[in-house]
């Protein structure tokens, strides 16, 4: 039996808008436009590792407002488990700062829409659903007793 991955992902808000990076080529998803998204780090936080690869994909640094939800990744990732997060944007401008990406910016929906290259599907339906206030965040709680950051229950 293999060892369960885990992969963090992020939908980053500035206004009315979401952030996308397009993976580099070489990359597995190469050419799509994708939310920031990638494995932890042996001993990272998941919500760490979630800010650590948004600027490390796109050059923004961003905060973490809550959980949207746990993803079973399919074939070829099988076994592999992602946390995705709603965040929001604090500073910096769409660039990315490492090889996987080869560009970021911030879409409308009308913009994603009319794009000629391919969006990821997940990443598509999270911007789908983010655009309709479809998603439902779990948000930390003050009260958790263990940790209330990083804590989504």
């Amino acid at each position: 039996m293999s060892e369960t991955i885990v992969c963090v992902g992020t939908v980053v808000y500035r206004d009315d808008k979401i952030l996308l990076a397009r993976q580099a080529k070489g990359h597995s998803l190469e050419g799509q436009w994708t939310i920031p998204w990638g494995r932890l780090d042996r001993g990272e936080s998941p919500m760490m590792a979630a800010l650590r690869e948004t600027f490390e994909e796109a050059g923004i640094v961003a905060e973490v407002e809550g959980l949207l939800g746990v993803q079973e990744l399919p074939s070829p990732w099988s076994g592999w488990l992602g946390l995705i997060y709603l965040c929001k944007h604090i500073s910096g401008d769409p660039e990315p700062q490492d090889w996987e990406m080869d560009a970021a910016r911030y879409f409308t929906i009308a913009e994603i829409a009319m794009m000629n290259e391919p969006v990821e599907p997940l990443s598509a339906w999270l911007a789908d659903r983010f655009y309709k206030e479809e998603l439902n965040i779990i948000p930390p709680h003050l009260s958790n007793p263990l940790k209330p950051e990083g804590s989504f229950l």
